[in-house]
């Protein structure tokens, strides 16, 4: 049998598929320095754009640049100012400017408040937009802090990924398994976050598929601990189709009003590791990001 031949069957037989992702880029000049390194040097494959926050425009270069990333939106609604303004949004936006809303209290206000959903569409549809018109076709959409996971939002994400024609949108469905064996042991208040979001991905899917494409996610149980115990841990890990693990590379300059700080700088160490590629290649993990996925 020819090389070639052999690794055509090789190939064939690689049926685990990985998207890496970091969240928050362009939050600031060292989430975005962290995602090029961590792409560039790492195994990160993929990364979430915040169209509202100051490093926006040199992520958007830095994306322009790095075409082997995969790059999407990271829908925000909590944290800074909306990119929309006047009365059409003014139901999450405060008298500061600022959105008001934290993500549960937001998704409890599109429960009762009719005027929260229409302003939240005109916002994140205008997010999107912002980024689509500066040069950037976005591989799939997520959320900060997962609120796009909530029943009434979710059809909303759902309408505007048609809109604009994004194929694919964040499935955080988490194996319960890890909570168990040997992965990293979280608190009580990581597990039931972890365990409730498992419920939101469950009715999410009932709810609208289309934009599905990821069979299994990993990182809300361990946010902010993406460390050589958890790749370690990724490795012994069977699974089939594609997985997602969401992380949060960035250096410690100009965070603010994040809980997470020095924790990224931990994240991007073992993104960029060699044991980390080296303990996913044995595993036989194909690394691709949403946009490689041919509408799987």
């Amino acid at each position: 049998m020819t090389l070639w031949r052999l690794e055509r069957k090789l190939y064939a037989l690689m049926t685990a598929r990985m998207i890496i992702n970091a969240d928050d880029f362009g939050l600031c000049e060292g989430v975005n320095k962290a995602v090029f390194e961590a792409h560039t040097r790492g195994v990160l494959t993929s990364a979430t754009i915040m169209a509202n926050m100051p490093a926006v425009d040199e992520a958007i270069a830095i994306a322009k640049k790095t075409p082997s990333l995969g790059v999407g939106v990271h829908l925000n609604a909590t944290e800074g100012s909306p990119i929309s303004a006047g009365r059409e949004v003014r139901a999450i936006v405060g008298e500061d400017g600022k959105f008001k809303y934290s993500a549960y209290t937001l998704a409890m206000g599109s429960l009762v408040n009719k005027g929260v959903l229409e302003a939240l569409e005109i916002e994140l549809a205008a997010q999107i937009k912002s980024i689509i018109d500066k040069g950037i076709k976005p591989t799939h959409l997520d959320s900060h802090k997962h609120f796009h996971c909530f029943g009434p939002i979710y059809r909303i994400v759902c309408s505007l990924a048609e809109r604009f024609d994004i194929r694919a949108i964040r499935w955080p469905w988490e194996p319960a398994t890890v909570c168990y064996g040997d992965w990293p042991k979280v608190g009580f208040v990581d597990k039931m976050r972890a365990i409730l979001l498992r419920q939101m991905a469950m009715r999410c899917r009932k709810i609208d598929s289309r934009f599905i494409r990821n069979d299994i996610f990993f990182g809300v149980l361990h946010t902010g601990r993406i460390d050589d115990k958890f790749w370690a841990e990724i490795g012994k890990t069977q699974f089939e189709g594609v997985a997602e693990v969401m992380t949060h590379p960035g250096y410690t300059q100009g965070l603010a009003n994040t809980r997470l700080v020095k924790e990224r700088e931990v994240e991007l160490k073992w993104l960029c590791e060699p044991t980390t590629k080296q303990i996913l290649r044995e595993a036989g993990i194909e690394l691709v990001h949403y946009g490689k996925l041919n509408g799987k």
